[in-house]
Parts: C-alpha cells; sequence; structure tokens
C-alpha cells in the first residue's frame, strides 16, 4: 500500500501531445503559379477548362494539340490570366522540361502512360483528365472568392459530391467575400509595420472576421479599419462593438425559396426572432448554437406586441448580438418593416434588410398563373385584409380594386372578406370575377379553394381551412393551368357580419 500510496503523490503535471491527426487522402495544397510554366496537352473542352483554371491562376500556359476545339482557340484569344499559347502539333516529352505542371487531356491508356513516364522523369506534377491511376495530383472542386480560395477533393470517389458542397460553400461565401480577402491582405501588412504584438494582432482579426461574416455583402472600407484597430487596442471588455441586426425574409413557406443571402443571415445569426408563419424547416438553416425566439404576431390571438419586439432588437444588438429578425414571406410587405427600421435607425443599430419571396409570388408559383399575364393585367396592387384594428381598411381605393386589368392580392383576408366582397361588390365588380384563395402556399399541405367573387366566402366557410391565406383577384386565373381555378355556379352572397 505505502508503495502505492508513494507512486500517486510522486506523479507530475507533465505535457500530453495531441491526438494525431486521422489519415488524410490526400494533401490539399495552394500551389502559386503567377508567371510559372505550364503544360496542356490535348485540345479538347476539358483540356480547354483545366487552361482556362491555370490562365486565371497566372501561369504561362502551352497547349501543344494538331487540332485544337473552338473553346481553346477562344481562351487563346482572350484569356482570363497568363496568356495562353497554341502550337498544333504533336506534344514530345522535352515539352515538359521546366514546367510547374503539366495536364494531358489523353487518348487512351498508352499515350496517358508515356506521358506520365516522361514526367516523372523530369519530377513535373501531372493530371491527366478523367485518368486517375496516370494522375500525381488532382484538381479538387474550386470555390473562388480570391484571394480567398476554397479546394474539395473527395479523392476521386465522388466528383458529383464534390461540386455539391462547392454549391453549398458558395452560398455560405458570397462573391463580396473577395473584397474582405483582399483588404486583409492589404491590411495585414499594415499591421505589421506598427508592431502592436501578438494579443493585439488576434484581437483585431478575431474581431475583423466577426465582421466581414456579419456584412459580407459589402466592401470594407477605412472606417472599418479604425474601428476594428481601436476594438483591437482596447480590447474586447472595454470596446465590444455593437452587434447588428438582419431584417430576412423566411419566404411563404417552403424552405428551399430562400435566398443565399438569407441562408448565410441565419448561419451567422447568435439570436433569430420569428414569426409563427414562418416554417419550422426554415429555422434548420440556423446554427445549432442560435438562440430562437419565437415573437409570433397572429390576428385576433394573443401576440406579442410591436413596442415589446422592437426593444428586444435594440437590446440584443446592443449587447454585442448578431440579430435575425425572420418574417414569413417578404419583410417589406405587410411585415412591419418599417416600424422596426424606425426603432433601430432611432437606437443607432447597424441593421441589413434581405428580401424574401412574398406569399402572392408563391401562392401564383404553385399555381402556375402569371399575375401579370399580359392578355389580362396591366398591374399588379397589394392590400391588407385589416387595419390595426382588426378591422377591413377604410381608405381602400374601391376603384383600383375594381379595374378589371388588375391582379389583386389580398393578404390576411379572412377576418373581413364578407365585408371586403360587399364592398367590392358595391364598387362594380362583377360577380363573376375569379378568385383563388390560396392556404399555407408552398407548404406540403397547401389547398386552394378556388370560385368567383360572389362565391368564394361561402367555398371557403364549407371547407373549413386552417393556414396562413392569400386571395388572388383577377381575370389572369382564367389562363392558370397548374391547377384547376375555375369558376364555380354561384351562391348566396355572404352576408355582413353584424
Amino acid at each position: 500500500m505505502a508503495s502505492s500510496d508513494t507512486a500517486v503523490h510522486d506523479r507530475h503535471p507533465s505535457a500530453q501531445r495531441p491526438r494525431r491527426m486521422d489519415r488524410l487522402a490526400t494533401l490539399p495544397l495552394f500551389f502559386p503559379l503567377d508567371g510559372r510554366r505550364a503544360v496542356v496537352i490535348g485540345g479538347s473542352e476539358a483540356a480547354a477548362w483545366k487552361a482556362e483554371l491555370l490562365s486565371a491562376a497566372g501561369a504561362h500556359v502551352a497547349v501543344l494539340s494538331p487540332r485544337p476545339c473552338a473553346d481553346m482557340e477562344a481562351l487563346a484569344a482572350d484569356p482570363p490570366g497568363g496568356p495562353v499559347h497554341l502550337e498544333q502539333r504533336l506534344w514530345s516529352p522535352s515539352d515538359l522540361a521546366g514546367a510547374a505542371l503539366a495536364v494531358a487531356a489523353a487518348t487512351d491508356e498508352v499515350e496517358a502512360q508515356a506521358i506520365l513516364v516522361a514526367a516523372r522523369a523530369l519530377g513535373v506534377p501531372l493530371n491527366v483528365i478523367d485518368r486517375p491511376a496516370f494522375c500525381t495530383f488532382q484538381f479538387g472542386a474550386i470555390v473562388n472568392r480570391s484571394p480567398l480560395v476554397v479546394g474539395i477533393s473527395t479523392d476521386g470517389a465522388a466528383p458529383v459530391l464534390g461540386q455539391a458542397i462547392r454549391s453549398r460553400i458558395e452560398a455560405l461565401l458570397p462573391a463580396g467575400f473577395a473584397r474582405w480577402a483582399a483588404a486583409a491582405k492589404a491590411w495585414r501588412a499594415e499591421l505589421g509595420v506598427r508592431g502592436l504584438g501578438n494579443a493585439i494582432s488576434r484581437r483585431f482579426w478575431e474581431a475583423f472576421a466577426t465582421l466581414a461574416l456579419t456584412s459580407p455583402d459589402r466592401a470594407p472600407v477605412r472606417s472599418d479599419w479604425n474601428a476594428l484597430l481601436r476594438t483591437a487596442l482596447i480590447g474586447p471588455d472595454e470596446g465590444r462593438p455593437l452587434g447588428h441586426v438582419t431584417l430576412v425574409g423566411a419566404g411563404p413557406g417552403d424552405p428551399e425559396l430562400l435566398t443565399l443571402k438569407a441562408v448565410r443571415a441565419l448561419r451567422s445569426a447568435d439570436v433569430i426572432l420569428f414569426d409563427d408563419l414562418v416554417a419550422p424547416e426554415v429555422l434548420d438553416f440556423a446554427r445549432r448554437e442560435a438562440k430562437r425566439m419565437l415573437v409570433g404576431k397572429t390576428g385576433r390571438r394573443p401576440s406579442c406586441r410591436q413596442d415589446d419586439i422592437n426593444a428586444l432588437m435594440v437590446s440584443l444588438a446592443r449587447s454585442g448580438k448578431r440579430v435575425v429578425r425572420l418574417k414569413a414571406g417578404d419583410p417589406m410587405i405587410f411585415g412591419r418593416a418599417g416600424e422596426e427600421i424606425a426603432a433601430l435607425e432611432a437606437a443607432g443599430v447597424a441593421f441589413d434588410v434581405v428580401a424574401g419571396i412574398s406569399a402572392a409570388q408563391g401562392a401564383a408559383a404553385s399555381l402556375k398563373v402569371s399575375l401579370t399575364h399580359r392578355s389580362a393585367a396591366r398591374r399588379v396592387q397589394f392590400v391588407t385584409g385589416h387595419a390595426h384594428d382588426g378591422r377591413l381598411p377604410q381608405d381602400l381605393d374601391l376603384a383600383a380594386l375594381a379595374d378589371p386589368q388588375a391582379t389583386t392580392a389580398v393578404y390576411m383576408p379572412l377576418g373581413t372578406l364578407p365585408e371586403l366582397v360587399e364592398r367590392l361588390l358595391a364598387a362594380g365588380v362583377e360577380p363573376g370575377r375569379p378568385v383563388c384563395a390560396v392556404f399555407n402556399a408552398t407548404r406540403p399541405d397547401e389547398r386552394h379553394i378556388s370560385g368567383t367573387v360572389g362565391t368564394i366566402g361561402c367555398l371557403i366557410d364549407d371547407g373549413r381551412p386552417t393556414g396562413p391565406c392569400v386571395l388572388i383577384v383577377g381575370t389572369v386565373l382564367r389562363w392558370c393551368t397548374g391547377t384547376s381555378v375555375q369558376s364555380r355556379p354561384q351562391v348566396p352572397r355572404p352576408q355582413l357580419a353584424r
């Protein structure tokens, strides 16, 4: 026992090595080619694409082919970067001497083997297109936000998967990221001249990354440099920057209708304030760590007060959070965005707006009907079915609504539909004008109820549908091909609620 106790007390702290890296199928490298010679053997369209890639990286590309394709000839006339020289002849081993790398579109395995032997003898890295057994390096899928470049490899096992992953990454890295990467390159040299030390530099680049991810679509400016440097010098506790709010349109329901910018905002958010009508699947695009807060406003049922929502946004942003205010449809169409923007501006909080597909657009796509069919409509008008007091707005332009050459989309129509129908008919709208009520537009439980101005109220009462509704009114529905939007036999006019 004594020896055991001694062994325990004699143990001292010791450094531990990190766990070894898992095996890599290939080693990802980034190879500068600016001004260096690269050789392309073959003149096919696939070879032309590789030659374009090499030229874009700044290489001086020599193309050896007796019969180059039209794409290759066009590339030689207008290269994206380094020059592309066409030599219309067969290749020889000596052509590879001094090349930084070579690419070949071999006609068969015999030629591929000959090129590989020549390349190995001269120590030149070689890629033979679509023949991995003869390659000493591979091209992966590329996301180009140069100087930010992302390479993706599946070791040749699943190139289509690599392309799909590239598309996802491109959605997360907008083209504007190139400007941030270029600024980083310039500012790194400027920061180095100041000799500020590792801790301050690290704080600068952490703040830089946060700002770039928050505002990827705008160009960095000199005021950003000044703010970042101030944050780095003061330190994270005293110099914590204000957060940011993004008003994001979630679309009518189908998560695949989100814009790429909306997805990026969700994936960079710390807190998401969302409405009842936002489809749950949309929230799946957010980071798992992001806090989700329901701030729903639902007609004729308990709802969050708009002033409380405004105050919450401002408070979260002032605490340094990246906030997404997620609204069904488009935030600028009956989404109270104006009130929220006014509150943010008054508080001095930075914000952006990301447009979304509105319910009327989603409904039109589901119905496969053009809202501006040139044989039936000259304009589209969006109106709301209720005012602040929950009643039908008394200042609706009935002459505009009665216009037979207009398509009208009525949002939130159900609570005031009988009065709306009564007023439309009184304004001269013919009872037989086509109408379609679309419930849960673009969602799996989407439902259409079709009729006329004179019949739609009773048809909705009989169908007892649930969910958000947008009412489309107009003769464009007669050209509808995607669903049955037919006029129904007229029934007695719905009466106003008393």
